[in-house]
C-alpha cells in the first residue's frame, strides 16, 4: 500500500566532518531527491533514491568519488602496510579440500598459497596429477570464480558454473573430462541453481527469466526448474516445473540411483512444498509430498520406493522420518531419528545416516543405519565445528573437517565401518594455537533470555577494559554461527585484539522456536541480545566503548546498522558489509521478497510497516548525534543485497554525522555479496577493515 509522489534531483552544500587525526575530510557532494513515498497515509522522503540506479553514470560517479575519499583516507593509515604484509604471510599455506571420486578419477580443490582462486586437480589411476579446472584463467583479474562443478552418473561428462563480477547470474559450461572437449554452447542466465544429472545425457537446473531493466538489481520472482537434454538448444530446454506455480525459489535433484527426482519449491527463504516423479517410468506424474510453506523439508535419500526425509514438520530442531513412496504424504511418516534437545543436521554417506547435532554451537555427531539403530557416537578432535560425512553409498572411506576459533580446518578421513578417525590433511599455518583461548559464556539479554557467545584471544590478557575487540554477530535466516577459523581474526588476535561472536536469536542455533524469536515483529531482539552482548563485554572488562567495534555482513551489516543507530554511544567502529539497510524497501530489488519470512515487508500492514521503519537503519539516521567511526563495505555487482542500501545509508551517515568520527564507504569493484572473491581482494579488505579499525580506537602502530 505504497504511492511515489515525486521525484526531483537537487544538490546539497559540501559537508566535511574530521577523522581521528583531526584532519578533515571532505566527502562527496551527495545529491538530494524529493522522492516522498506513501505507506498506509504516512509519507517517508526517500532523497537518495537515485543511487538505487546501478546503471547510471551518475551512480558510477559517486562510487568512483568515494573510494577516492576512502582509499586516501585508508593510504595514510601509517601500519597499513605492516598489516598486509602479514596477512599475506599468514594465508601463504597450502590449502586442499577432501577428495571425491567420479568416474576413473579422483579430484580434489588445492591451493598453493595465495592463489586468488583454488584450482581443482585430479589424479588417474596410477595417481598421476593435473589440472582440471583453474579458475585463475578465466579473467585477468581474478573476478571470475568457479561455482559448482557436476558430473554425469559415469563420471565422463561435467558441467561447471562461472560467476563473473560476483554476480548470482551464472554460466553453465559442458565439457567431455577425458579429452576437456567443450561438448556444446554454454548456458546462460542461470540463477541460484545447483546441476543435477540424469544418468549421461541432460540434468536439471533452475533459473528466472532475465529481467527486463537492471539484471543486478531488477526483481526476480519466478523461478523455473528446467531440464536440458545434451545436444540440444538451451532455448529448448524443457520447463519441468514453475511455469504453471510461481514459486520464487524452485530446486530439483536427482537421487544416487537415478529412481527419481525431487523438487522443492519455496516462496521465502523458510517452508518448502516437497515434489517427487518417478524417472524410471517416461511421463509419469509430479507427485506432492508437501503442500504447504509451513516447514522445511528434504529428501535425504532412498532405498528403491523407501524415501528418507529431513523435516521440522512436528519437530523444531528437525527429525529424519520414512515413507514409501506410493503413500508419501506427511500422515504416513515414520520417525527414524527422532527429535531430540539439540538441532539436527544430516548427511549420508557409505550406506550410513550421520546426524550432526549442534550443542549451544559445537557439534557431536552420532552415525545410524537406515533403520534408525545407533551405531556409535563419533570422537571428534575437540570442541568445535565438524562438517562433512558425506559421500555415496559404495564408498567405505568418507571425510569430514573440524575447526574452531583457534584450529584451522583440518580434513579427517573416517572408516565408516570400524568409526576410526585419521587425519588426512593439517595445514600449516605460522599461527600458535596453543597461546589462544576460546571460552564461551552465557549472558542475559533485555529480557532476561540467556545467549550464548564465544569470546577469542591470547592467552593472559588483562581485563583491563582496554583491548581492541570485535564484536561479530547475524541474527537471522535460521544460521547458525558456529566456530571456525580464520585468518583475519588470527591476524587480528596476534595483534592482541579479542574476537567474540554472540549467537543472536534469529539465527538456528537453538532450532526453530529460536529462529522465529528474531523474525518479523521479534526482529527488535535481536538488536537487543547484541547489545546485551557488548555491555557484557564491557562490564566484564574484556573491552570499553573507546575498544569495541561491531561487526556483521548481509543480515548481520542490517544488525551492525540498527545497532549503532540505536546505540551509538555503545561503540568506538562500526563495520556494516553488504548489509540490508533500507527495509522500507528491501523486497523490491532481485530476490529480496524471499526475505520476508524473516523481515516482512513494509506492505503488509500499517503496524508492520511501522515496525519496520522503527529500526530500518536508512530511516533512523538522526542529525546532531555523534555516531561511531563507521566503514561500510559493499560490492558493485551485488545483485543479491543491492549496493543502493549500503550507498544510502552511507549517504545519509555523511550528511548527519556530528563530531570528528570518519563515515567512509569502501566499494568493490567487479565484486559482488562476498562469494567467488579473489585472495588478493579479500586480503585487501580485509586489511583495510583492520586498519580503520585499530586507527580509530586510537593506534597509531600495530598493538604488541
Amino acid at each position: 500500500m505504497k504511492k511515489t509522489l515525486f521525484l526531483m534531483a537537487v544538490s546539497t552544500s559540501m559537508v566535511s566532518f574530521g577523522q581521528y587525526s583531526k584532519e578533515k575530510i571532505t566527502y562527496p557532494v551527495t545529491k538530494k531527491g524529493e522522492t516522498v513515498d506513501v505507506y498506509f497515509d504516512t509519507k517517508v522522503s526517500d532523497p537518495y533514491r537515485w543511487l538505487e540506479d546501478d546503471k547510471s553514470a551518475e551512480t558510477a560517479a559517486w562510487v568512483k568519488e568515494q573510494n577516492k575519499v576512502t582509499y586516501d583516507y585508508l593510504s595514510k593509515i601509517p601500519f597499513r602496510d605492516a598489516l598486509k604484509a602479514r596477512l599475506e604471510k599468514l594465508w601463504n599455506y597450502e590449502k586442499i579440500s577432501a577428495p571425491f571420486k567420479e568416474g576413473n578419477f579422483i579430484y580434489y580443490y588445492k591451493n598453493n598459497g595465495l592463489q586468488n582462486q583454488s584450482v581443482l586437480y585430479r589424479k588417474d589411476s596410477k595417481g598421476k596429477e593435473e589440472v582440471f579446472l583453474d579458475p585463475n584463467t578465466f579473467s585477468k583479474l581474478g573476478t571470475s570464480s568457479l561455482g559448482g562443478v557436476d558430473f554425469s552418473k559415469d563420471g565422463s561428462k561435467v558441467a561447471y558454473s562461472i560467476s563473473e563480477g560476483g554476480s548470482d547470474w551464472r554460466k553453465v559450461v559442458l565439457m567431455d573430462v577425458n579429452n576437456f572437449k567443450i561438448l556444446e554452447d554454454t548456458l546462460v542466465d542461470v540463477k541460484f541453481s545447483g546441476i543435477s544429472w540424469k544418468g549421461n545425457e541432460g540434468f536439471y537446473y533452475s533459473s528466472y527469466d532475465k529481467p527486463k531493466g537492471s539484471e543486478l538489481s531488477a526483481k526476480t520472482d519466478q523461478h523455473k526448474l528446467y531440464y536440458h537434454k545434451l545436444g540440444t538448444a538451451q532455448k529448448d530446454d524443457q520447463v519441468i516445473f514453475g511455469a504453471d506455480q510461481k514459486r520464487r525459489y524452485i530446486g530439483g535433484g536427482v537421487t544416487e540411483d537415478n529412481h527419481f527426482l525431487v523438487i522443492s519449491a519455496a516462496n521465502s527463504t523458510y517452508g518448502n512444498e516437497l515434489y517427487i516423479q518417478d524417472l524410471t517410468k517416461p511421463n509419469s506424474p509430479i507427485v506432492m509430498i508437501v503442500d504447504n510453506f509451513n516447514s522445511d523439508n528434504n529428501i535425504i535419500d532412498n532405498q528403491g520406493e523407501k524415501l528418507f526425509i529431513e523435516t521440522d514438520f512436528n519437530a523444531p530442531n528437525k527429525r529424519i522420518v520414512a515413507v514409501d513412496f506410493n503413500n508419501p504424504k506427511p500422515e504416513n511418516w515414520k520417525d527414524i531419528i527422532p527429535e531430540t534437545e539439540n538441532v539436527l543436521n544430516i548427511s549420508s554417506g557409505g550406506g550410513y545416516l550421520f546426524a550432526n547435532y549442534m550443542k549451544d554451537a559445537v557439534s557431536f555427531v552420532k552415525q545410524y543405519d537406515y533403520e534408525g539403530k545407533l551405531v556409535r557416537e563419533i570422537k571428534l578432535p575437540g570442541l568445535g565445528t565438524a562438517t562433512g560425512f558425506d559421500g555415496k553409498k559404495e564408498e567405505t572411506t568418507l571425510y569430514y573437517s573440524f575447526a574452531n576459533y583457534i584450529t584451522p580446518g583440518t580434513i579427517y578421513s573416517f572408516d565408516a565401518k570400524i568409526g576410526k578417525s585419521t587425519v588426512y590433511a593439517k595445514p600449516k599455518v605460522d599461527f600458535k594455537s596453543e597461546d589462544y583461548v576460546s571460552s564461551q559464556v552465557f549472558y542475559t539479554s533485555k529480557d532476561g533470555t540467556k545467549i550464548p557467545m564465544i569470546i577469542t584471544h591470547k592467552k593472559g590478557i588483562k581485563l583491563n577494559g582496554k583491548n581492541p575487540t570485535i564484536l561479530y554477530g547475524y541474527g537471522g535466516f535460521n544460521i547458525s554461527l558456529t566456530p571456525s577459523f580464520s585468518v583475519s581474526n588470527a591476524v587480528w588476535m596476534e595483534n592482541g585484539g579479542i574476537y567474540a561472536v554472540a549467537n543472536l536469536r534469529g539465527g538456528g542455533e537453538y532450532g526453530k522456536k529460536w529462529h522465529n524469536a528474531g523474525t518479523k515483529m521479534q526482529k527488535q531482539n535481536v538488536f537487543d541480545d547484541f547489545i546485551a552482548a557488548a555491555e557484557y563485554l564491557i562490564a566484564q572488562k574484556y573491552t570499553s566503548s573507546d575498544f569495541l567495534a561491531i561487526r556483521g555482513g548481509s543480515n548481520g551489516g542490517l544488525l551492525v546498522g540498527a545497532t549503532m543507530t540505536q546505540r551509538p554511544d555503545l561503540m568506538k567502529v562500526a563495520l556494516p558489509a553488504v548489509g540490508v539497510m533500507d527495509m522500507l524497501r528491501y523486497h523490491t530489488f532481485t530476490a529480496g521478497a524471499g526475505w520476508a519470512f524473516d523481515y516482512g515487508t513494509s506492505a503488509d500492514s500499517k503496524e508492520m510497516f511501522e515496525y519496520i521503519k522503527g529500526y530500518s537503519p536508512v530511516a533512523n539516521v538522526k542529525s546532531g548525534v555523534k555516531y561511531p567511526a563507521t566503514l561500510v563495505t559493499t560490492g558493485d555487482h551485488d545483485d543479491r543485497v543491492v549496493p543502493a542500501h549500503s550507498f544510502k545509508f552511507a549517504a545519509e551517515l555523511q550528511e548527519k554525522q556530528t563530531g570528528d568520527n570518519p563515515v567512509l564507504i569502501r566499494i568493490d569493484i567487479n565484486a559482488g555479496h562476498g562469494a567467488g572473491k579473489s585472495l588478493a581482494a579479500t586480503i585487501q579488505e580485509s586489511c583495510d577493515i583492520q586498519a580503520f579499525t585499530l586507527y580509530n580506537m586510537g593506534f597509531t602502530a600495530l598493538p604488541k
